[in-house]
């Protein structure tokens, strides 16, 4: 696992102190080694966590002759396979290492060769004979990649922080911002700025003299299947996850360092967990957190599984300073970012970095195998779908109409949506219709309608003929899962130097998962059903029975207690104010609200500090 930087100049030369600048600022993702390669107007370096051929596996590498180059970020799971067929088609190799495979895979097959790949990465491959980059990354996005194509060359870094290091303008897209408040995070291929854009997931793009010569998609998720699976055998799909899973997981756990796992209690982690135990010569190294506050402390549910596996279990009742970790923590996130769960992401890959270097978590467990409560709520409330259009603007006129507190208001502005897609999303929004209207300027409110989703989230939106269900599916499991969750789960776990790896997000395994009816999935107001009837007798029967708990944090209670000074000094502060952000007043009565405990406003608090801790930690402040 490493951080990745490099340009290209249009005229004059690299220079290394630039490279090397772009490079420190990512040293928490790589603190073993670091390698530099400056060729006439090109360079590009890394910093590397050691996990494979801690011996040779020192990058930049390149092939036979030293006329192609990479640097790369992630995992290759099947390159000992790829590597003995590069071998026989007279390919040489200078070291036992995953990276090396990338070289000889694109001398033999150009960016055709991405395809072959199973694993989690983002590489740049520097060709001196063609005088061309090529910029790729992984299926679901687990590794990070921005670009920048400017005037003056092209830039590429795992962080943002690295192409600010290397002079990349630093003006903030105020459209981006508008995401953000909408939905808690800036969906690819945007970033906060304006000149630096994210390579999307299953891309690849190649940058000449003259910028972006051409791109591509190598992959794509398939639909979930939406018919009731009549062709299909039960039992034999059963078969199938099971061999799947745990070659997934047996993968991942190919590693020369040591080795654990991420165990929270719930079924996607627990699963993993057994699955390692079962392949496994000695007990598994587990770890856990869980706060003082009973509503957010799985520990007592992940030392059944820990018992049941005889694991080598680590837990920790967190007791943070939480005005330090929160300020500390914006830092590594880049960009603002408004999933609380950071934070316990962060402190159980604090935990976890203390005894190995490389963990297997269960993150993609309930995007493809229908596990969120929110796909239940789609199911029951197909009979929305069935309400006249007429019907739908009169239900929205009252919801617009009540009282701001008046009960049933938002679940009416919810129903009467005209779409299921956007009933789906606005049931999802990182907080409701009315309440960003009364608090954010009118400039900074979005429409968020059919029209406007399918322009921000791409292909991740099926086409109208698809159901709700399966809509919501594809998108939690594609621009959801990239934007969001696999970027706190990369961002939280390289600020330790720590690696994470998803076998529930190996490509086989999805595209297994996809091709198993929804049906299938969701049963009876439950989800994962045939996960569970696949792999559930590795289970303690407690587990099976308990109901969902998020990773979450006690962010409303620290608002009321340890971080509300935090809170108020900024939410009410002139500079806060001044942004043209907000409606000072309404902040001020959604923070009295909070305080009484008359309403639960911490998630919509809680993304207004982050961007403003961001606007004030970061390099430059938000214009209008």
């Amino acid at each position: 696992m490493c951080g990745i930087a490099g340009y290209w100049l249009r005229e004059g030369k690299a220079e290394l102190p630039r490279l090397r600048a772009m490079c420190d600022a990512i040293r928490h993702r790589g603190p073993d080694d670091e390698g530099f390669r400056v060729d006439g107007g090109c360079a590009i370096g890394m910093r590397r966590l050691s996990i494979i051929d801690l011996a040779t596996g020192h990058q930049p590498i390149s092939n036979e002759d030293g006329t192609v180059w990479v640097v790369f970020n992630g995992e290759i799971y099947n390159y000992q396979e790829l590597r003995q067929e590069l071998l026989e088609q007279g390919h040489r190799f200078a070291t036992n290492s995953d990276t090396e495979t990338l070289i000889h895979l694109y001398e033999q097959e150009g960016e055709a060769g991405i395809t072959r790949l199973r694993g989690m990465f983002a590489y740049a491959i520097w060709d001196s004979r063609q005088r061309r980059l090529l910029l790729a990354r992984d299926r679901f996005g687990k590794k990070p990649l921005y670009y920048a194509a400017l005037p003056e060359g092209f830039f590429f870094a795992s962080e943002l922080k690295s192409l600010l290091a290397a002079g990349v303008p630093a003006e903030v897209d105020t459209e981006a911002l508008k995401l953000y408040l909408h939905f808690g995070y800036i969906p690819d291929p945007r970033s906060s700025y304006r000149s630096v854009y994210k390579l999307l997931p299953g891309h690849w793009l190649v940058a000449g003299p003259g910028g972006i010569e051409r791109q591509g998609r190598y992959w794509e998720l398939p639909p979930p299947r939406e018919d009731q699976g009549a062709d299909l055998d039960q039992e034999a799909v059963c078969r199938e996850i099971r061999e799947v899973f745990d070659e997934s997981v047996r993968l991942r756990m190919i590693a020369d360092v040591p080795l654990g796992a991420f165990l929270s209690g719930g079924i996607d982690s627990s699963l993993v967990v057994a699955s390692m135990a079962r392949q496994s010569k000695e007990p598994i190294k587990t770890f856990s957190i869980g706060f003082e506050e009973r509503a957010y402390n799985e520990l007592p549910a992940a030392s059944i599984l820990a018992r049941r596996y005889g694991t080598d279990h680590h837990e920790l009742v967190v007791r943070p300073d939480a005005v330090d970790l929160v300020t500390h923590l914006i830092g590594f996130l880049d960009e603002p970012f408004a999933d609380s769960s950071a934070i316990p992401t962060y402190l159980v890959s604090q935990l976890a970095v203390e005894h190995v270097k490389v963990v297997l978590s269960g993150d993609g467990g309930d995007e493809l195998f229908g596990g969120y409560q929110s796909f239940f709520s789609v199911d029951r409330r197909r009979w929305a779908d069935a309400l006249p259009q007429a019907l739908r603007r009169g239900i929205s006129t009252v919801a617009d109409w009540l009282p701001y507190g008046a009960y049933g208001k938002n679940f009416l502005r919810t129903m009467s949506r005209p779409t299921a897609l956007e009933r789906y999303f606005e049931e999802v929004a990182s907080s409701s219709h009315f309440l960003r209207h009364q608090v954010l300027e009118k400039e900074w409110w979005l429409h968020a309608d059919a029209a406007f989703l399918r322009r921000t989230f791409g292909s991740a939106i099926l086409p109208d003929t698809a159901d709700c269900l399966s809509q919501a599916m594809h998108f939690e499991a594609t621009a959801k899962l990239a934007g969001d969750i696999l970027v706190k789960v990369d961002r939280m776990s390289m600020a330790n130097s720590l690696e994470v790896r998803c076998p529930l997000l190996d490509q086989r395994l999805a595209e297994v998962a996809m091709a198993i009816p929804n049906s299938w999935k969701i049963r009876d107001g439950k989800g994962k059903w045939i996960l569970l009837k696949a792999l559930g007798d590795r289970l303690p029967p407690e587990l099976l029975d308990r109901p969902k708990q998020g990773f979450g944090v006690p962010l409303p209670i620290w608002f009321r207690g340890p971080l509300r000074e935090l809170l108020w000094d900024h939410l009410t502060s002139s500079s806060f104010s001044g942004r043209g952000i907000v409606s000072a007043p309404q902040v001020r009565a959604m923070l009295e609200e909070h305080d009484r405990g008359r309403r639960d406003n911490a998630p919509f608090l809680w993304l207004l500090l982050v961007l403003e801790l961001w606007l004030t930690q970061g390099r430059v402040g938000a214009s209008k």
